[in-house]
């Protein structure tokens, strides 16, 4: 049975850099839950943040606001952003956000 189940949601694109075990991984764990390795990516962070006491901890603390961001977020350059702001469309994706399919449901 699949620990991992999917909802929609908006999401913006980044780019990681991922060890080929783990890649075909999650490619592997996407083929499983039927979903794509996006999903997987999301979701299992989303598991670990929430699972780890010290982590939650931390999100309290000043220092959490203030973190440089290090995720390289590809942005919508800004001919295609004034396109979509003009024509959004019926699924309400703009702004450099695309709707994607979350995982959610987590189970211990």
């Amino acid at each position: 049975m699949p620990l991992l189940e999917v909802v929609q949601t908006k999401q913006v694109s980044a780019s990681i850099r991922l060890s080929d075990s783990t890649a075909t991984q999650v490619d592997q764990y996407a083929a499983f839950i039927r979903a794509c390795a996006d999903d997987v990516v999301e979701q299992a962070l989303t598991y670990v943040f929430a699972k780890d006491r010290d982590f939650q901890e931390f999100l309290k603390t000043p220092q959490a606001k203030q973190v440089t961001s290090t995720l390289r977020i590809r942005k919508v350059p800004a001919v295609e952003a004034a396109k979509a702001s003009a024509m959004k469309p019926a699924n309400g994706a703009a702004n450099g956000t695309q709707p994607s399919a979350v995982v959610a449901g987590l189970k211990a």
